[in-house]
């Protein structure tokens, strides 16, 4: 790699990164705005509802969101005491539990949603219909090892 490429890898990264917390940021403000639970809230219980009946494990869950365990545990106490989801004991495993979303944390999920889309869509607006969005994304899906 030369210098230059250097240059341009590393400027890409630090953009990838401003833009992707520059977005967060305006999603979470929408999101505290319209009186709805913050973004993470959200990405548990869309893994949890994409999940369905079967729920999911603590780690699994963990490894969907690249969250620590500490911070996940936290968490997830407090979107059951919302209400969102439940556990249940494990099927496969009589000492651990299943996460599972609830009907009301399906029903906060989908107003959560028409307010996150259009926090997304205002925050990329100008990108999102350019040639490089879709490089963007090509390359992005081809490096996401989530599943």
């Amino acid at each position: 790699m030369t210098d230059s490429e250097d240059v341009n890898a590393t400027d890409a990264w630090i953009g990838l990164a401003r833009g992707h917390s520059h977005a967060v940021d305006a999603i979470e403000s929408a999101l505290k705005s319209a009186a709805l639970p913050s973004l993470a809230w959200y990405d548990v219980l869309l893994e949890l509802d994409k999940a369905g009946g079967k729920g999911l494990r603590p780690f699994e869950l963990e490894r969907k969101l690249l969250l620590a365990q500490y911070n996940l545990s936290r968490m997830t106490a407090r979107i059951e005491d919302a209400g969102y989801i439940s556990r249940r004991p494990s099927q496969h495993d009589g000492r651990g539990f299943e996460l599972v979303i609830t009907k009301t944390g399906r029903k906060i999920r989908a107003a959560m949603w028409p307010v996150y889309k259009k926090a997304v869509g205002t925050t990329l607006a100008e990108f999102r219909a350019s040639k490089d969005a879709a490089r963007l994304l090509d390359y992005l899906k081809a490096n996401n090892n989530t599943d």
